[in-house]
Formats: C-alpha cells, structure tokens, sequence
C-alpha cells in the first residue's frame, strides 16, 4: 500500500468524526462537505511524516477551515452603514406586511 492509499484509508476512518465537528461548527451540510473536502486536500499536499497523531491534526484543519468560512460568511454579510437608513422599499411603495402604514389603502378626502 502506498501513502496516498494509507492517508486516504486513515481519512475515510475519521471522516464520520470530521464531518460531525464541522456540522456543530457551521451548521450546514453544504459547508459541512466543503469544509471536510478542504481538509483531505490540505492532507494530501502535506508532508505527513512528523504528523504523531492524524486524527487530531485533521480535527484541528477542519476547525480552522470552519472558522475561515465563519469569517468569510460575516465579512459577506450586507448590513447598513448608518443605523437609522431605510430599509430597501421603505420609501414610496405599497405597504409590505408586517409594517406600519396604510395597508395599501390609500383615503382621500374630498
């Protein structure tokens, strides 16, 4: 057996492990493969030899890239620049529910 075959044999015994943190950690099963993916490949291109425990290193990858997508999901985040802005269609159309107003009525008087 060669080492690609070794690693991936030792991958494939901790995935289940792997996948489980990385739920608890994004909540997601999307992300949860990506990040789980992420991992085996940071693996492969990694020189194994002074790795003593594999199941703890791959814990530790995995947590890291969690909390990479973590931060890139917040960092993606839209949020207003000024607290008291409108918010978008606040300003002229129909009412939307849940908001005050008119209830798209509109009373004239005459």
């Amino acid at each position: 057996m060669n080492e690609h075959d070794y690693l991936a044999e030792r991958f494939e015994e901790n995935r289940t492990h792997l996948r489980a943190v990385a739920y608890r950690m994004l909540g997601s099963v999307g992300e949860v493969d990506d990040a789980v993916q992420e991992a085996w490949l940071r693996l492969s291109r990694a020189d194994t030899a002074g790795i003593d425990n594999l199941g703890g290193w791959l814990t530790t990858v995995v947590a890291r890239v969690c909390l990479d997508m973590l931060r890139s999901r917040k960092s993606r985040r839209e949020e207003s620049l000024t607290p008291d802005a409108p918010e978008a269609g606040a300003t002229g159309g129909p009412a939307q529910p849940g908001r005050r107003g008119s209830g798209g009525r509109c009373s004239y008087s005459t």
